[in-house]
């Protein structure tokens, strides 16, 4: 059952998610918007297609965008999600977690290299600086969780208040920003990244999808909102007390999805995106918040 529900929640949720997300834009440009739907239907749209591939690209260009939705789908079952429970719930799953997405990550920037275009590659070599930066500071909240908690899934999120006790509150609070600047990030989300854009000087993910169309660009497409959808599930674990029955948590887990599309669509609106230069400040940001998460569990187990 709770196989079921997931699988529910990957098929719809995503594209609802981005339909939130472009319906705040619309809404603080003024404008009335497409149906917070659209995006799902834009993507059966493309899976009607054929793609179009390049003489120049090889069997890596091909199998990208498939082995990119396999990892995410298979990153969400660690992830609990509506059902407060993850699908696989083993020790050390952050670990798994992150390679596998390291996995589709690593695809996707061959993939761009596999077209032979120098614009592409441009963007996988941002895409790739950026990775390197962040995924320490992940490896450092998570880590620095599980070792207060004595818990090494993602259950231990849960466990953080009874634990830390008025620590807890901070460190949940630095969590969810760690979190949500790595959301910005990895879902090519301004300040980091304008999924609308097609500036050559500006583009990251976008540039690394240019030659891909149809149902490929159908799958980078919904993998890429499946991604988003991890990193937001993540924070609702933190904000979710472990104490709350099924429904309780299903309708906060949606609340807080539906809350942090809007925030998304909200800074998109409000901000431009940072220059390149800047951008490496911004992210790390995320390192800082880590290292202070670290601090307070050492002090926390240690400090007394």
């Amino acid at each position: 059952m709770n196989l079921l529900i997931n699988i529910l929640v990957l098929l719809f949720i995503p594209f609802l998610m981005i339909g939130v997300i472009k319906k705040t834009k619309a809404f603080w440009a003024g404008r009335k918007g497409v149906s917070i739907w659209q995006p799902l239907w834009d993507f059966l749209r493309l899976m009607k297609k054929c793609s179009v591939i390049s003489e120049t690209t090889s069997w890596v260009f091909k199998f990208a965008p498939v082995v990119g939705l396999a990892t995410v789908l298979f990153a969400s079952l660690f992830v609990p999600m509506i059902s407060g429970n993850a699908i696989i719930n083993v020790p050390f799953a952050f670990v798994i977690f992150s390679y596998i997405l390291g996995l589709g990550k690593f695809f996707a920037l061959i993939s761009a290299l596999d077209t032979g275009s120098s614009f592409e590659g441009m963007g996988a070599s941002r895409e790739a600086c950026f990775s390197t930066i962040v995924e320490p500071a992940f490896f450092i909240t998570l880590a620095s969780i599980a070792a207060l908690t004595q818990n090494y899934t993602f259950n231990s999120f849960k466990l953080i208040l009874e634990n830390a006790g008025g620590y807890g509150v901070l460190i949940i609070i630095l969590a969810v920003v760690t979190l949500f600047i790595m959301l910005l990030i990895e879902g090519c989300r301004v300040p980091v990244d304008d999924p609308t854009t097609h500036l050559e000087l500006t583009m990251i993910h976008e540039v690394m999808i240019l030659d891909n169309s149809g149902i490929d660009l159908g799958l980078i497409t919904w993998a890429s909102a499946i991604k988003m959808l991890i990193f937001e599930s993540l924070i609702a674990n933190l904000i979710i007390p472990a104490s709350w029955g099924e429904w309780e948590t299903a309708l906060a887990y949606l609340a807080i999805i539906f809350v942090l599309s809007i925030v998304i669509g909200t800074i998109e609106s409000s901000m431009a995106r940072f220059r390149m230069t800047h951008v490496f400040e911004f992210i790390f940001i995320m390192s800082i918040t880590a290292l202070i998460i670290l601090a307070l569990v050492t002090y926390r187990v240690y400090g007394g």
